[in-house]
């Protein structure tokens, strides 16, 4: 199976990405009145002529392995910043999109221009387009890390910090990296509001984020009890399937245009 994958996936990543599929997850904004939507995660399908949908779980790791993340990765941002554009154009100048960035990619040499030169083709407000990154990169070389983010957001683009609380998070990182979003991955919010650790966890981060000037999102909202647990600390944003699963570009056009 995974020579069938690889076979494929070399197959798909060589004809311009066309059986890969964006689709976006709402994000909402829970300070303001009504919980409106602020814009969405863009994330990755593929939906193979050969093997059918296969989940990115599935197919990343094996991406990143090979090195064809690359590809697809640019494949992504590109689609992304021409749908938020789209957004912004057709009455919501506030929307933005959040797109992942690997490690494999952040590495590039060029990945600062890569970027530039898509804002430049889609013609995105390069302030509605966020990039997400972890931190894996940081506990190898953190310099690093903070001089690639550092050329990225003099892009005028935002930073965001994913996964934030699971492997080596160290608090050092939301200090020391040029972050503009922390976000808090879902198994710490699974019992929020009845185990006091999680509920503690998140006040503290939105707490510390507020100190130092960074926007809190939470990853993986399902119920309303966890959106009413958070609307009491001072997170701004939510993304989960309390609020909407990531739908396909017509659909979500359909639902929050």
């Amino acid at each position: 199976k995974r020579l069938d994958l690889e076979k494929n996936m070399r197959y798909a990543t060589t004809n311009s990405c066309q059986e890969f599929e964006v689709y976006y997850q709402p994000i909402v904004d829970i300070s303001r009145p009504g919980d409106p939507c602020s814009g969405a995660e863009a994330l990755i399908r593929w939906n193979s002529e050969a093997m059918g949908m296969i989940s990115p779980s599935e197919f990343i790791p094996l991406a990143e392995y090979l090195g064809l993340i690359n590809p697809i990765g640019s494949f992504v941002l590109k689609e992304a910043c021409r749908r938020c554009k789209y957004w912004n154009d057709m009455g919501h100048p506030e929307y933005h999109v959040n797109v992942n960035l690997s490690v494999v990619q952040l590495l590039q040499n060029d990945i600062v221009e890569q970027i530039a030169e898509v804002i430049s083709e889609t013609g995105i407000n390069p302030k509605n387009l966020t990039l997400e990154v972890t931190e894996s990169l940081a506990i190898n070389d953190m310099n690093r890390m903070k001089k690639i983010l550092a050329d990225i957001k003099k892009l005028g683009v935002r930073v965001a910090l994913d996964d934030f609380g699971t492997g080596y998070s160290s608090l050092n990182h939301i200090r020391e990296m040029p972050i503009d979003v922390i976000k808090i991955d879902r198994c710490f919010i699974i019992d929020i509001g009845k185990d006091e650790f999680s509920t503690a966890f998140v006040k503290m981060v939105a707490e510390l984020a507020q100190t130092i000037g960074v926007h809190v999102c939470v990853e993986g909202v399902e119920t309303k009890e966890q959106v009413d647990a958070l609307k009491q600390t001072k997170i701004q944003l939510i993304q989960g399937f309390y609020f909407g699963k990531p739908l396909h570009k017509e659909e979500f056009d359909e639902k929050y245009l």
